[in-house]
Parts: structure tokens; sequence; C-alpha cells
């Protein structure tokens, strides 16, 4: 029976890794589908960032009691994955509890403390699901923002009842590991109790020892296929930025919030107007496919990398302006939209042979409403409340400048402000001997 367990778990890790590999590699493809952007500058600035704020979760701490919960699952499922690594060695060797020998009496203090954490994560994920579901937190609910209808209400509860039956199950599985261990059962190493089980093992007494036995391999087994799960469903989750947050702060702008990127042939061309460069002899001047973004692979790869990144949390949306006027603008639904039509372009990829083939959609109209864009004020309140650095006013801009330049689709009430910024240097339509009218009569009297 136990040759037919290894042999069993070792087909279904070879699956899981199988799968895993398959959709990592399409999110890699698709996310190098974006422009070429260089991101290696200042590498000890890089690392600190990611550290301060992706591992170290600073951002998260801004709102402390939800900073410290969250803080709680995370560590959490990062330790917690080293007990992984012992059921991992256990079903492929056909052994148990592995490391228990080699530790000696400080397994039980290990086993102990992942139980610590095990019970942490247990109640904070209880207490962001009453959130969600009971007290109703605004930026979470799809009465509210229509990004939020359907599959990403149900993927942020669900995850967290997954969390929760997978913390039970492990607590229980010791449990009734230790009550075995008591009976003297051949299979179960001495480790004597652990932390937070041994208060469940009443919920055992009486129990015959093969039903323990049963119940003991139903939870290990259920734990473990869990998390195999869990990695799979990952990739296809908000929670993708469990990974990609430490990618995505490193490579995050160092330059100023405020400083936008100007478009280099637009410069370059300017420049040349106002003889501050010269053409290269023999040669034409380049001309761009189209100005800005039409679809993704018009972004930059880190464009796309952040779409990936996005946890959903709606912090960027409940701090930004239009959002709150009532305006469609919601910057959590840009970055949505963008993996939307990003998971579209990886399934025609697949399709395809790995090529995409052009399926007549874009991002801007198909997924993103012109009128999502031109609401935007470019305040970048959502750069500043994104807890892992992501940037939906660069994405923003990109899209807008593509309707204005390419499509020649700005609103009346901009031609206008572009036609005096053309003769005037200024939105107001006066010259720029004017400019200081206003200011007329206000000079303090002498006295």
């Amino acid at each position: 029976m136990a040759i037919i367990q290894q042999i069993l778990f070792i087909a279904v890790l070879g699956a899981v890794a199988w799968l895993a590999y398959k959709r990592v590699t399409l999110i890699r493809s698709t996310i190098l589908l974006g422009k070429p952007e260089d991101r290696t500058d200042r590498p000890g600035e890089r690392f600190a960032t990611m550290l301060r704020i992706a591992f170290g979760q600073k951002k998260m701490f801004d709102r402390p009691l939800i900073g410290l919960l969250h803080f709680a699952v995370y560590i959490g499922f990062i330790l917690i994955n080293i007990e992984v690594l012992e059921i991992v060695l256990d079903g492929m060797l056909g052994e148990h509890r592995i490391f228990a020998p080699l530790l000696g009496g400080f397994y039980s203090v290990l086993i102990g403390f992942f139980e610590l954490l095990a019970v942490g994560v247990l109640l904070a994920c209880v207490i962001f699901l009453l959130r969600r579901s009971v007290v109703k937190v605004g930026r979470l609910q799809p009465a509210r923002h229509r990004e939020m209808n359907g599959w990403p209400e149900l993927d942020g509860k669900l995850i967290l009842v997954f969390e929760i039956v997978l913390m039970i199950a492990i607590l229980t599985m010791n449990a009734a590991d230790t009550v075995l261990q008591d009976l003297g059962s051949p299979h179960y190493r001495q480790t004597g109790d652990f932390f937070f089980s041994q208060f469940l093992k009443p919920l055992f007494t009486g129990m015959s020892e093969d039903t323990l036995i049963i119940y003991e391999r139903v939870a290990w087994w259920f734990h473990i296929l869990g998390i195999f799960v869990f990695a799979i469903y990952l990739t296809y989750s908000k929670h993708l930025h469990i990974v990609l947050a430490f990618p995505n702060t490193y490579f995050s702008r160092l330059i100023p919030k405020g400083q936008m990127n100007n478009m280099p042939e637009i410069t370059s061309e300017v420049k040349m107007m106002l003889g501050l460069e010269t053409a290269p002899a023999g040669e034409a001047a380049a001309v761009p496919e189209r100005f800005g973004a039409k679809d993704v692979q018009d972004l930059s790869w880190k464009n796309l990398m952040d779409a990936y990144s996005c946890t959903e949390c709606g912090r960027c949306t409940e701090a930004c302006p239009a959002n709150i006027t009532g305006k469609k603008l919601s910057p959590r639904k840009i970055m949505m939209d963008t993996r939307d039509r990003l998971e579209d372009v990886g399934r025609n990829m697949q399709a395809n042979g790995g090529t995409f083939v052009a399926d007549g959609k874009s991002l801007i109209d198909d997924y993103i409403l012109e009128e999502e864009i031109n609401a935007c004020t470019t305040c970048n309140a959502c750069v500043q409340e994104c807890p892992v650095l992501i940037n939906p006013l660069d994405i923003i801009l990109q899209l807008r400048r593509y309707k204005i330049m390419d499509e020649s689709k700005a609103p009346a009430s901009w031609n206008m402000m572009f036609q005096n910024m053309n003769t005037n240097q200024a939105p107001w339509k006066f010259s720029q001997g004017d400019r200081f009218n206003w200011a007329a009569g206000l000079e303090p009297n002498d006295k």
C-alpha cells in the first residue's frame, strides 16, 4: 500500500510541476510581448525597495490593523511552506516526518511554531472573509465597483475559504498524528505533542487506530493536494501577486511619481524644429508605427507585469478623485482589463502555435473605454496608494496618447487648450504679455 501511495504521489507531483511550468511559460511569453524598457539601473536601490515594500510589507502598514493581519497571512504562507517540503519528501520516499530524527527535540518546537502561524493565518482569513461578506468594505463590493462583479468577487472569497480549510486540515492532521503516537502505531514517529494541536486531541479520543490512520492519511493527502491545487490556481488568480510582488517592486520606477515620460520621437522632432538637434545625415526620420498604445503589445513589459501583479485590493480606486465623484474611471479596472486582454492574447497564442493572430480587438475600446481614460486627472493618487508599486497612470497616459495623437479623438473641450498651448504656450487664450494681468491691483498698499 505504501508503494502505491509513493507512485501516486510522484505522479501527482510531476503533473502539477508540468501544469505550473506550462502556465508560467505562457505568462512570461505574454509579458514579453511588451516593448523593451531598461529597468536595471541602480540595483542597490532597487533591491532595497523590494526588501522594504514586498518583503517588509511597508505600504500595507499604512493601515496598521489590516497590515498586521495581512502580514500574518503572508509570513504564514512563506514559513508554513517549509513544512510542505517535509511532506513532499515524505510522499516521495514513503517516510513519515522525515525531519524528526534529524532535528530531535527541536522538531516539536518547530512544528509548534508552524501551528502558531497556521492559527494566525486562520484567524486573519476569517476576519478578511467577514470584512468582505458582513462588514462589506466599500472598495470590495461589486455593487459599487462594476469590475468586481462575477469571478473577481468569488475569487477573493474562495481563496480565503480555501486557506481556512487548509489550516484546519493541517491542525487536525497533527492532532490525529499525536494520538496515533500515543497508541504506539508503528508508522508514526514519537515527536511529542505540538503547540496547538494538542488541544484538539480530545476530538479523536475513543477512535480506533484504523479510523485514526484513515483520518490522518485523508487529512495529509487533502493538505498536500490542496497546496498543489493552490500552486496552479495561483497562476490564474489575482494571488499571483504573492510571487510577482518581488520582481514588480524591484523593477518599479525610481524617478519621481509626477515625472511623465516624453515620447522620444516627439522630443526629437521638437528639438530639431528648435535647432537643438540635427537629423542624421542621409537618413530619413523614423516614423513610429503608432503614437501611444492601442493594445497590450504597445505597452512596455513592465506595464504588463504590473497587470499580472495587481492584487485587486482597490486602494487605488478608493483614492481616485475621478472615481469618488462618480466618473467611470477605476484604476483597478484599468489593471484588471489589461490582464484580461493579456489572458485573451495568451489563449490566442496557445491556439496558434505560440504566435498571436490578430483577433480584431484592442485594449482601448474593447476592454477600456475612452470615457474612462479621459476622466483621469493624472494626480498620481493611484500610484501612491498601490501596495506593490503598480503604475496604472502610465497605461492610461499611453492609451490617451493613442486616442489623441493617432486617432485625433480628443474631447472637444481639450482642443482649445491644445490650440492655446501651441499659440500661447499656455492653456489660456491670451498672449504671454497678458499672462499676469490677473494679479493687477493685488499689490499690497505702501504705507
